[in-house]
């Protein structure tokens, strides 16, 4: 088998992720579920000839110095792919992720319209896309920026490792930088970006406490921060933002937050029942007053009750999000129980339904 009919594997069986190793058969995630889709089994040179083929000089140097490497590559015209490369039990191995160039409207995400858009009209401050890896959180993003650059005349700069969606000027202009070509790191991207007029960032991970400084101070002087963290819900999320920094900047932080946090929107994908696929459930937490005060105050523990009783914002608790999509056919409430943080709760409105 030859590289190509790796990705063309993954093309056919409409697989998000592969998996490439050796003594084993290709195996990949379509629909959440790892399973086989070609029967032959990997050598170790199978694996190695693949690496020689994908790799220049300078990823060879870091897998070899430190047993792991990211990059993505183009296949055909519309495809693109993420590739993690890393040893185990003294072998390579590699995860493989699919892109498909192809952006997808907020509807076609199943996402809320009309929250999505608030976000791209803010002037400023700070929207997050938070879940596990594999929820959607790049896709939606990219929808966003492709949103933003079809209908407003505004620089947006990305910074990413490495570059997943690629985009075309429109109304707006787009600058990417990929972290390890045109740029040493995201925080010595985020130290520069005052000098590249910026509208709206990009940062493909918030992932420790410099380049979290750098966005909160990015979004305090006007640009629209947008970023993802893997966090599984909004009240986690600002938990994490706060644990980056020492306990004495904690209120500092909060204060900040207050403020700029304009919005957290938590994504996890499910199976559908309806049709092959899956489709998000997701939370939204909006700053309304009253979240902006809890922030404040730190009071974290009130944000999700807050949330459930916020609809006039735009706000809606996972719970929410699940019994929709189960009174709407979407999903089994098999599903919905396994994924749902407040099991109980989520059981007794499925009954009082009759959903269960």
């Amino acid at each position: 088998m030859e590289f190509k009919d790796v990705l063309e594997a993954m093309i056919e069986s409409d697989a998000s992720d592969s998996f490439v190793r050796a003594n084993s058969p290709l195996k990949a995630r379509v629909y959440s579920v790892v399973k086989v889709i070609k029967e032959e089994i990997f050598s170790p040179e199978d694996v190695e000839r693949f690496i020689k083929e994908i790799t220049d000089e300078n990823l060879k140097k870091s897998l070899y110095e430190t047993g792991s490497c990211e990059f993505a590559l183009w296949h055909r015209q519309h495809w693109r792919f993420r590739i993690g490369i890393f040893y185990q039990r003294g072998t390579p191995a590699m995860v493989i992720r699919k892109i498909d160039l192809r952006i997808p409207s907020f509807e076609e995400l199943n996402l809320p319209v009309a929250v999505l858009e608030k976000f791209c009209q803010q002037r400023g401050g700070i929207v997050l896309l938070t879940g596990s890896t594999g929820s959607g959180k790049s896709t939606t993003i990219a929808s966003m920026v492709e949103y933003i650059n079809q209908n407003f005349g505004k620089h947006i700069l990305t910074i990413e490792e490495p570059i997943e969606f690629t985009f075309t000027d429109k109304k707006g202009i787009i600058n990417q930088r990929e972290v390890g070509k045109d740029v040493s790191s995201y925080s010595d991207a985020l130290r520069q970006f005052a000098l590249h007029s910026p509208d709206v960032i990009y940062i493909g991970n918030i992932r420790d406490e410099a380049t979290c400084y750098a966005a909160l101070t990015a979004a305090e002087t006007g640009v629209l921060v947008l970023s993802t963290l893997h966090t599984v819900n909004a009240s986690s999320t600002v938990e994490r933002i706060i644990n980056f920094f020492p306990p004495y900047q904690h209120q500092l932080i909060l204060t900040q937050l207050s403020n700029l946090l304009k919005g957290v929107l938590s994504l996890r994908l499910l199976p559908r029942i309806d049709k092959p696929g899956l489709i998000p459930a997701y939370e939204v937490m909006i700053l309304s007053p009253t979240i902006s005060r809890l922030l404040r105050e730190n009071k974290l523990w009130e944000i999700p009750k807050y949330i459930s009783t916020g609809e006039i914002y735009g706000m809606k608790s996972f719970n929410q999000s699940l019994l929709e999509l189960v009174e709407k056919g979407k999903i089994s409430s098999h599903v919905a129980l396994q994924c749902s943080d407040k099991k109980e709760d989520l059981e007794l409105q499925l009954r009082n339904r009759e959903l269960i």
